[in-house]
């Protein structure tokens, strides 16, 4: 069989790269890992991580694409997605006909289209799947990809066993690129407003006298429990927000959705709220949680509160 391609080793793909190592899709004598990442070093740690493996890594995206039949791209930001797909050594500079490319990262829809028509030019074939999920469900097998795009390269066998080590669920929305992209946007920016909502309810109880802790039980035995509740609670009463996914990420997409939402002429009012939430914490200098987990809106919450709480909460 032909290597498997993997570009972009970050939070997300290290994860992703890794369950295709650990579930036999990829490294084997026959079916090598083959890799690359702007920062070098990540590579490198993967490799360690699988020592008896077959991994090649590769001095740029372009040569992973050449060696591989499939390459799955995952890059942070449309900004960093876009300077390795169409750089001199890039993505695109690799593809040639039958060439494969999957690509996981949320970028706008027009991003999407833009790579499609770009690797079909080359006569290679497009899937946008971006994924629902964080770092955990990377590592964990978790994710859920949502794709539109080639037909062919969904199907193909290849494509749905790396699918299944990486993830517990795929939906194919048909053959036309950003169809992917507006059903994960949907998700995203119902988790974040969810995340906001969720932030002010803890706030408001705390600030009201009531033990946070308590409170998260009472939420978790309700119709309103949520595993993202369940999970993130805990560690927002403690100031806990190691970045699972990143605040700016978070904002990235709710803004990108509350953009669709105004474009398809729909009422988000609630989405673009919380979208401003996001951005006056992703903004905020004094905080710097930009890079922390998007439950750190919770912060910034608690710092435009003017309850003895919250003061009390933000000098200690």
């Amino acid at each position: 069989m032909a290597p498997i391609g993997f570009i972009g080793i970050g939070i997300m793909g290290e994860g992703m790269a890794s369950r295709l190592i650990s579930q036999g899709v990829a490294g084997s004598d026959d079916t090598p890992m083959v890799v690359w990442n702007r920062t070098s070093s990540k590579c490198n740690d993967l490799k360690e991580r699988f020592p008896d493996k077959n991994i090649e890594v590769k001095d740029s995206a372009r040569e992973v694409v050449e060696s591989c039949g499939v390459t799955f791209n995952i890059l942070s930001t449309p900004e960093a997605s876009r300077a390795v797909f169409e750089g001199e050594d890039g993505t695109l500079a690799g593809v040639s006909a039958g060439k494969f490319i999957v690509d996981c990262a949320t970028l706008a829809e027009s991003d999407m289209k833009r790579m499609d028509e770009q690797v079909k030019s080359k006569g290679g074939q497009f899937l946008e799947a971006p994924v629902s999920g964080s770092k955990g469900p990377a590592h964990s097998g978790l994710l859920i990809f949502l794709c539109a795009g080639s037909e062919s390269i969904y199907e193909d066998a290849t494509v749905q066993s790396s699918l299944k080590a990486m993830g517990k669920a795929k939906h194919f929305f048909g053959t036309e690129v950003g169809h992917g992209t507006r059903a994960k946007l949907v998700v995203n920016s119902l988790m974040g407003t969810m995340m906001a909502a969720f932030g002010e309810s803890l706030a408001l109880a705390e600030s009201v006298g009531l033990d946070g802790d308590e409170m998260l039980e009472v939420i978790g035995q309700g119709a309103i429990q949520s595993p993202m509740y369940a999970l993130k609670g805990p560690k927002m009463l403690k100031k806990d927000h190691s970045p699972n996914f990143p605040l700016q990420h978070a904002h990235k997409d709710m803004k990108l959705a509350v953009d669709m939402a105004k474009e398809a002429g729909v009422e988000y009012a609630v989405t673009e709220g919380a979208e401003q939430l996001f951005q006056k914490a992703r903004d905020d200098e004094e905080l710097k949680v930009a890079e922390q987990d998007f439950s750190a809106v919770f912060e910034s919450i608690h710092k435009e509160s003017n309850s003895e709480y919250s003061k009390k909460r933000g000098s200690g």
